[in-house]
């Protein structure tokens, strides 16, 4: 039976009283939370008016529950219907405990003086039991709005991760609004991260991920794409050490890593990397993990990635054209000796010394350091990919 005024009740004239002084009460709670709650003045506008709105409907709904006792009165949890429901992702509930605990103070202070004398007790009385229904009912609002919330959430995450995978946008919504829906702030670098999905459930899986990142403090969304998984950070320093915070998220496997780029916009462009290094890697059984997608750039061109190709090209052969034949044939030839310095020296007529500083500008010119055996697999597959272009 839910709890209410005694049967008899205050007066009509007690209740009139407090009806008619409930805009004002309504206003000078406002008036208290602006001046005790720092956070409360930083509010935008419209929801400092939603907080308003919440304070007047409160003390209406205490009115109908002084003047029904025998009636089911509306329901506590209707005060919070006044305001919309992103008053629960703008206003914690803590926040909410607060603003309830200053309109009560008021009303403590107010109310029972408004009562004529003989009906001050029981008004009082009433007061406390209706504010303790008050906060089990925010109790109640901000625990639907979380379990809504998270079921809204999973779905939106994996509508964004699908379209980031895909470089489109099925509904035609912002990926960038989207992101900010799902909590994300970091407005800093990002990169994505690649791998095989764990034999865990998707829940279990992404609230690992979130977990993780919410420990190193990053922006992330997850979702299991196939049987892979991708995720996407924001706020990273050092992609590959952020990536490698992770590695426990992911099954066992290769785990790949995109460059990391300037800022959320280029959220698509780092999964679809991370996710062409992962198709590539498994032609470089002895790659790190985690991987750089970048490191993978002659794999993911073998397999026929037009964008690991193109990278090859104008960041290896074209510098290295432009520096003169002499770089050209100095790689050429070093290559063709299986990576001998004196074999090379003797093919180009010159003294090893000179053989050694040309390969340091290569390296210095191109990134990719010669004597090193990935960087000569890198230098050769992109030497190819300029001539056949070329030719």
């Amino acid at each position: 039976m839910k709890p209410g005024p005694s049967e008899t009740g205050p007066s009509a004239e007690t209740i009139r009283r407090i009806e008619q002084a409930s805009g004002r009460l309504a206003t000078q709670s406002v008036a208290r939370m602006d001046e005790q709650l720092v956070w409360f003045r930083a509010l935008p506008a419209d929801q400092r008016s939603w907080v308003t709105l919440v304070a007047q409907t409160g003390l209406a709904s205490f009115v109908e529950w002084l003047r029904s006792p025998d009636d089911v009165v509306r329901g506590a949890g209707d005060v919070f219907a006044a305001a919309p429901r992103a008053m629960a992702r703008s206003i914690t509930l803590q926040q909410t405990v607060e603003l309830i605990r200053q309109t009560i103070i008021v009303a403590e202070e107010q109310v029972p003086a408004l009562a004529l004398p003989e009906d001050r007790d029981l008004v009082a009385g009433e007061l406390l039991r209706f504010s303790r229904e008050i906060a089990f009912a925010s109790a109640r609002v901000y625990a639907s709005a979380a379990e809504s919330r998270g079921a809204w959430d999973a779905r939106l995450e994996a509508l964004v991760i699908d379209n980031l995978v895909r470089g489109v946008s099925t509904d035609g919504s912002d990926p960038l609004s989207q992101l900010a829906a799902l909590g994300w702030t970091s407005g800093g670098p990002v990169t994505a991260v690649a791998g095989a999905a764990p034999e865990t459930s998707t829940d279990e899986t992404l609230a690992a991920v979130h977990r993780e990142a919410r420990r190193l403090r990053l922006d992330a969304i997850a979702g299991v794409h196939g049987d892979r998984l991708v995720v996407v950070l924001g706020g990273i320093d050092d992609p590959l050490r952020a990536a490698g915070a992770l590695l426990t998220a992911f099954a066992a496997g290769p785990v790949v890593v995109a460059p990391r780029a300037e800022d959320v916009s280029a959220a698509s462009r780092v999964a679809q990397a991370a996710l062409a290094g992962l198709r590539a890697v498994a032609g470089w059984p002895g790659a790190p993990r985690p991987v750089s997608s970048d490191a993978l750039l002659p794999e993911r061109a073998l397999l026929g990635d037009a964008d690991a190709r193109a990278a090859l090209v104008e960041n290896v052969y074209l510098p290295l054209t432009k520096s003169g034949d002499v770089l050209i044939d100095t790689i050429s030839a070093f290559l063709a000796t299986g990576g001998a310095l004196e074999a090379t020296a003797r093919a180009l007529f010159v003294h090893a010394n000179t053989v050694r500083y040309r390969l340091r500008r290569i390296g210095e010119v191109t990134g990719e350091v010669p004597s090193d055996a990935r960087g000569a697999y890198t230098l050769q597959v992109a030497l190819t990919l300029g001539r056949l272009d070329a030719a």
